[in-house]
């Protein structure tokens, strides 16, 4: 099993941290309020720990459950902290009418954390194409997207410790795509599914 670190306290970092338990891996709450780290720590029980904010994480897989515009400066602030870790990056940078993405350019959050994290540290984006009580109760397929192979097949196995079948994408610039297919969950949610039970997945062919 993995060793995790979650820079966070909102929803999806309960709900990663949840079932991250329950997979029987370690896991490392870090947040800007150590009360609330120490709240979700303590909620998440089996042996769930804290960490102080900035400091090195102890989990090899560090999962940056932020919203998509707190990211880059929190990997900016954390430094050297996150050399040599595997930075996994769920953001999804919806624009304000939430039908296109907040940046421009053919980029990504995953990409610009890249770009801005540390020597030996390795970026892959990963369950943001999932709605997090879909996460939480379902058995959603989770895209993956980067270019470290061994990265990548670290969160793979995390991911399938959850009970989730993980899905590769791709090289890290297909985490521009998949933030578009966070953006195409939103419109199948206001329109053609009309709801926010379900998740994005791959069926193939009957043999």
């Amino acid at each position: 099993m993995s060793n995790i670190s979650i820079i966070g306290t909102g929803n999806m970092a309960r709900t990663i941290g949840a079932r991250a338990i329950a997979g029987g891996n370690t896991v490392q709450v870090m947040g800007r309020d150590q009360s609330k780290a120490a709240d979700l720590a303590k909620a998440l029980g089996d042996g769930a720990t804290t960490g102080e904010w900035g400091t090195a994480p102890a989990g090899d897989i560090v999962i940056m459950a932020l919203l998509y515009d707190g990211v880059v400066p929190a990997i900016a602030q954390y430094a050297d902290a996150l050399a040599d870790k595997v930075i996994v990056d769920i953001s999804n940078p919806f624009n304000s009418t939430f039908d296109g993405l907040a940046h421009r350019e053919e980029t990504s959050i995953a990409q610009e954390a890249a770009k801005a994290a540390p020597a030996g540290a390795s970026v892959v984006k990963a369950f943001n194409t999932v709605f997090r009580h879909v996460l939480e109760k379902g058995r959603p397929d989770v895209f993956i997207a980067g270019d470290n192979a061994r990265a990548k097949a670290s969160v793979e196995a995390f991911i399938k410790s959850l009970g989730l079948r993980p899905l590769d994408a791709g090289g890290l610039t297909m985490a521009h795509w998949l933030e578009g297919a966070g953006v195409i969950t939103v419109g199948l949610a206001n329109h053609g599914v009309g709801n926010l039970d379900f998740s994005l997945s791959i069926t193939g062919l009957p043999v």
